[in-house]
């Protein structure tokens, strides 16, 4: 019997240890889209205990809190690092096949050297063990990424955002390049119309322009999709429950902006097509620049009113929804074809039963003109385990390309979630080895160690061109 996380970890087959061991495990990583702060790295944080790194805002694990019966106050509230610390502690040995015990145990083993199992009886030698290692300059924030061997970060930012942390790391010459990448939602976000012009006057300072019209909107964010160009920004993103692409004319988005601006709320209808609206018209400022979209689909978010309230979004109260997809999501992209507007593309789903839809619907629009145009993205979320990467790929294995895949993200406020791709990794390499293995591809290693390699990093540094 193997030991638990050992170096052959989730490799099961001959083939699948030297494909890991040899091929990806080298890899650099291109970690294209996730949430840290570009402030910590720009000001190189060294965190004070493995509370801030670890819990601080990782609502993964207050999820796990929560359902271990943990009280709220060592969750999000005002216990003390320490006592949130041994909550988390006592919850380990409960999260067993949940991909929590195995990304805790891998950060541990491969951030701070940790080979003992997290548990109360654990939890004093570990929190001191972990602590002073933050300490030293190898686990501070810019420390944690040299050890990771991250060649590229692109963090998710507003276009409001004045990027100087990224402009102060570019100035430092840190070896890893920091890039932002533009996040719109609230730009889209008419909903509520006090909070909307709210926003819209932080734009129109931002962009220098008095935003009195939809076309002066689209002006404004314009100025700012080229400023974040001119700091090295290629990447779009889009968090959405759905694609929406209602029809609408021109004089019917400049009377509903028109509506809003005056303070009155919008009816759902008017929603619908100012949305559809802006999704368009941000396809066609990204390809302007030659930038790839993202479209991050299906999240059912903030459900638990009662919390939300208390602790506001993103704090663990959002779930796999289920709309449709299909329809307006071919409707926009056909129009951006039909238009010769459309972008590369990234599609990410979070409800695993749309794999084969997203599979399918990406070789709906590839062209020939980039190898991989349209990408499946990798399993997120809820889908970021081993049974989610391993539906993921194998759907765009029956569908489509998975050799032209660009992998594996972190998609993480955590510094410390870069054994993600190394979860990814072992996942991919003994995905393959099983398949070896019954004989179903071919065992030459040639083939599949560069096929690895490719997944792994180069089609991702080939397909952005950073």
């Amino acid at each position: 019997m193997n030991p638990f996380m050992d170096k052959d970890f989730l490799l099961q087959t001959d083939v699948a240890k030297e494909l890991y061991h040899n091929h990806a495990a080298k890899m650099p990583i291109f970690d294209y889209h996730c949430h840290i702060n570009p402030k910590e790295i720009a000001e190189d944080r060294q965190f004070n205990n493995i509370t801030e790194i670890w819990l601080h805002g990782d609502h993964y694990k207050w999820r796990a809190m929560r359902a271990n019966g943990v009280n709220e106050h060592y969750i999000t509230g005002n216990a003390s690092d320490r006592e949130k610390f041994e909550k988390w502690a006592e919850t380990v040995p409960y999260t067993l096949r949940n991909p929590l015990y195995h990304w805790t145990h891998l950060e541990l083993r491969r951030f701070f050297g940790v080979e003992k199992l997290l548990g109360p009886s654990t939890a004093d030698e570990i929190w001191e063990a972990c602590n002073e290692k933050l300490q030293t300059p190898e686990l501070s924030c810019r420390g944690i990424i040299k050890k990771a061997n991250v060649h590229t970060i692109c963090t998710t930012d507003d276009p409001v955002d004045p990027l100087e942390y990224h402009r102060m790391i570019k100035a430092d010459g840190f070896e890893t390049r920091v890039l932002p990448a533009w996040r719109p939602d609230k730009a889209m976000g008419v909903e509520n119309a006090k909070t909307y012009n709210q926003y819209i006057d932080k734009l129109e300072a931002a962009a220098g322009i008095n935003i009195h019209s939809f076309s002066a909107l689209m002006d404004a964010l314009d100025n700012r999709h080229q400023f974040f160009h001119d700091n090295g920004c290629r990447l779009s993103d889009h968090g959405l429950e759905t694609v929406i692409a209602e029809e609408y004319s021109e004089t019917e988005i400049e009377n509903i902006f028109a509506k809003i601006r005056q303070g009155s709320d919008l009816n759902i209808g008017e929603v619908r097509k100012f949305q559809s609206a802006m999704l368009y018209e941000f396809g066609i400022m990204d390809h302007s620049r030659g930038w790839t979209q993202q479209f991050h689909i299906g999240a059912l978010r903030n459900n638990n009113t009662r919390l939300f309230n208390t602790l506001g979004p993103d704090t663990g109260f959002d779930s796999i929804g289920d709309f449709e997809i299909a329809r307006p999501l071919s409707k926009l992209l056909n129009r951006l074809d039909m238009e010769n507007q459309l972008s590369k593309t990234i599609l990410y789903n979070l409800n695993p039963g749309d794999n084969e839809l997203i599979a399918t619907m990406i070789g709906n629009f590839q062209d020939g003109s980039v190898p991989g145009k349209m990408q499946f993205g990798s399993g997120w979320w809820f889908l970021d385990q081993k049974d989610g990467m391993e539906r993921q790929m194998n759907a765009l294995s029956n569908q489509g390309l998975l050799s032209r895949f660009v992998g594996m993200l972190t998609d993480s406020r955590s510094f410390l979630s870069y054994t993600r791709h190394e979860y990814f990794r072992r996942t991919l390499c003994n995905l393959l080895g099983n398949d070896v293995e019954n004989g179903e591809i071919p065992n030459e290693m040639d083939l599949l160690g560069t096929m690895v390699e490719n997944i792994c990093f180069n089609n991702a540094k080939e397909y952005f061109k950073f």
